[in-house]
């Protein structure tokens, strides 16, 4: 095994944890994902959701949460 495979074998995205954005509890109750904020922002807005915006959510939602 080269280096750029074990490189590659660490920074798999399924054993990554996301990255955590605290906010002040008077903003959020519950913890919510990237993807979940993305998704309501543009329903407000009158933009309907495909089949692609879900994709987006879910991987969004990986990588980021707002929490208290």
């Amino acid at each position: 095994m080269n280096a750029k495979s074990k490189n590659t074998a660490k920074h798999n995205s399924s054993d990554r944890k996301p990255h955590v954005v605290r906010l002040p509890g008077f903003l959020i109750d519950e913890e919510i994902g990237l993807g979940d904020v993305v998704k309501r922002a543009t329903y407000a807005v009158g933009v309907k959701p495909c089949g692609g915006c879900e994709k987006r959510a879910v991987a969004l939602n990986r990588w980021m949460h707002f929490s208290r």
